[in-house]
């Protein structure tokens, strides 16, 4: 990056999380000394080392070098010790989204378009799926997403391409710091209660101050079926607004599509004519707007839908976004990172469109209290596709516990809901619930985890348990 010195080392807090390590490996191929620390290892924090990172198991002042720019994330607690070296040695501190921005600037001050894709849903395989089709198209792009790319196995890349495309996270307001050549806002809804204090009304208003901000030659391009995306369109008439839809008239359209168990087909019009049939290998309605959108993007880029159209189809998803990680004993198990209402009715939706057959298990692990908390009518109205909720302890992700609901009164209230005993509440470590999951598990089974912290880890650990104890 041009407003750094490549003499100084990037040392990163908390180095092994998908998107701390994105940034970090970004940084190393393009040519930069890097550092970091995480508490645990994991394979982010193993392939960053791998790639000539200095790193460090558990956090102290002693694994920060001297002459370093400390990267740090909102989760990153005050008293951190590597973050207190820094306070007081004056050493520069960015806080990742900062790190994120230098580097798309640097990319924009190089002749390249900057890609950015945002929303409550879909960023991650949105934008992993417009790196995906690029690199598969011979484009050479620069990307760093939330997720790792299964067919890439990475999840970010410098290089020396035309185009860099980058997830633009709303969670924390750090949306506010990007300037995108193009934009793509795939839907608001109200999430993110510990920041948004009131709710979608917060959140739009951030979005409105994000579309002032933005360059007068920025694309934007917003999907028109989303109440909160309609109502942003609203309160911002000023704005050019490039639209895409698959129920209404706009911009661009998807028409004629076809659901089947692992893969959709749907023919894409500009203005009403005919641009290419468009085949996905990724089931649901909500992947017919994540294709349409990135398609849209790409083709508002100045590329060629139909020299691209074929690369669609080779993608699988992203990580953790309805990954079949285990089968066992006739049972299969899904992972998701689901964790907002309008994703697991989502995802469920479409496990069941899709294996109507399967009994259909959700094994739920909410994430952040405050998000049980605010959204908990939401959550009781989410699972309808299900035929058996296992409800597990709220994953804290950053956050202490509040008074208010908790998972074992959510399963209760679930069978109210419902009218029936559909839920059961499982409480412990993730390590200690695996006996208890297995009990609930049939031949012809299909589980699903949903949620976006240690849940993740329940297939695996069911095969596992399962391989032993038969």
């Amino acid at each position: 990056m041009d407003c750094i010195n490549k003499d100084k080392n990037f040392h990163f807090i908390a180095i092994g999380g998908v998107g701390m390590s994105g940034l970090a490996k970004y940084l190393l191929e393009e040519g930069y000394s890097v550092s970091g620390s995480d508490i645990s290892e994991s394979k982010y924090f193993n392939k960053i080392k791998k790639l000539g990172a200095k790193v460090f198991l558990g956090h102290n002042e002693a694994n920060l070098p001297q002459n370093s720019i400390v990267i740090a994330s909102t989760a990153i607690k005050p008293n951190n010790p590597e973050l207190q070296k820094a306070k007081k040695n004056n050493m520069k501190i960015l806080h990742r989204s900062d790190l994120l921005k230098f580097i798309a600037e640097n990319f924009q001050q190089n002749n390249g378009k900057f890609i950015g894709f945002s929303g409550t849903h879909g960023k991650t395989t949105t934008s992993g799926l417009a790196a995906y089709v690029m690199e598969k198209a011979g484009l050479n792009p620069s990307y760093v997403v939330g997720g790792i790319i299964p067919e890439l196995d990475t999840n970010a890349k410098f290089s020396s391409g035309k185009f860099f495309t980058a997830e633009l996270d709303e969670s924390d307001g750090t949306i506010l710091k990007y300037s995108p050549d193009i934009i793509v806002i795939n839907n608001l809804e109200t999430d993110h209660i510990d920041f948004y204090k009131n709710g979608l009304d917060s959140l739009l208003s951030t979005f409105s101050t994000f579309l002032s901000s933005l360059k007068n030659n920025a694309q934007i391009l917003i999907n028109k079926d989303c109440e909160g995306t309609q109502k942003l369109i609203n309160n911002n008439p000023q704005t050019k607004f490039i639209t895409y839809s698959i129920n209404s008239q706009a911009d661009y359209i998807a028409k004629d599509i076809v659901y089947d168990t692992n893969k959709t087909s749907f023919n894409i019009y500009k203005n009403n004519a005919f641009l290419c049939k468009l085949n996905i290998s990724i089931p649901g309605k909500h992947n017919v707007y994540n294709a349409l959108s990135v398609a849209a993007a790409l083709i508002e880029a100045g590329i060629d839908i139909k020299e691209i159209a074929d690369c669609f189809t080779t993608f699988t998803g992203m990580g953790r976004r309805y990954q079949q990680v285990a089968e066992f004993d006739n049972i299969t198990i899904i992972d998701d990172y689901a964790h907002h209402p309008s994703e697991i009715a989502a995802t469920l939706e479409c496990a069941k469109s899709c294996n109507p057959q399967k009994h259909l298990i959700a094994i739920f692990q909410p994430h952040r209290y405050t998000r049980l908390n605010g959204l908990y009518n939401e959550f009781l109205n989410c699972f309808t596709n299900a035929d058996k909720v296992i409800v597990l302890d709220t994953f804290a992700a950053s956050e202490t516990p509040i008074n208010g609901h908790n998972s074992q009164e959510f399963a209760n209230d679930l069978n109210k809901k419902l009218k029936k005993d559909v839920a059961k509440y499982i409480g412990g470590k993730i390590s200690d619930v695996i006996p208890a999951i297995s009990k609930e598990l049939l031949p012809g089974d299909l589980a699903i985890t949903l949620g976006a912290g240690d849940v993740t880890k329940v297939g695996n650990a069911l095969a596992e348990f399962r391989s032993k104890y038969n």
